[in-house]
């Protein structure tokens, strides 16, 4: 559950970023300019590193235990907070590229989750214990 509403941050902050230069002259009209402050895509960006860091600590906790979901997450959040570090004509390939990888890293913990509770909390453990070898 997490994990989905991981994604669907990270994708409406996505949205957020790419089309802000579309309906920003429309903002002031509908009373929302503060959206275009950098603060809010922080917040967003804030808000969607907590819930995937709670969402794959979980899956980790209980489940799979494998670290490589949260590198995807914490690499797709520093290039996504460094977006401003780059030209306006890349900055939406940088937002492609962090959403896809929060959003993969969400993904990877819902199958590693799932792989998961199809086996025996033994087989998962002696899995595991062998793959680390």
């Amino acid at each position: 559950m997490l994990d989905r509403i991981g994604i669907t941050a990270a994708s409406i902050c996505a949205l957020h970023c790419i089309l802000l230069p579309v309906i920003l002259p429309a903002l002031p009209l509908l009373g929302l300019s503060f959206l275009a402050d950098h603060w809010w895509e922080h917040v967003f960006l804030v808000i969607t590193a907590i819930i995937g860091s709670v969402a794959l600590l979980s899956g980790f906790k209980q489940y799979h235990r494998r670290l490589y979901p949260f590198y995807l997450l914490f690499l797709g959040i520093a290039i996504y907070w460094q977006k401003h570090d780059f030209s306006a004509d890349v900055q939406p390939y940088i937002i492609v590229l962090g959403t896809v990888l929060i959003a993969g890293a969400h993904f990877i913990n819902i199958k590693l989750c799932n792989s998961c509770k199809t086996c025996t909390e033994h087989e998962c453990k002696t899995t595991q214990h062998n793959n680390n070898h």
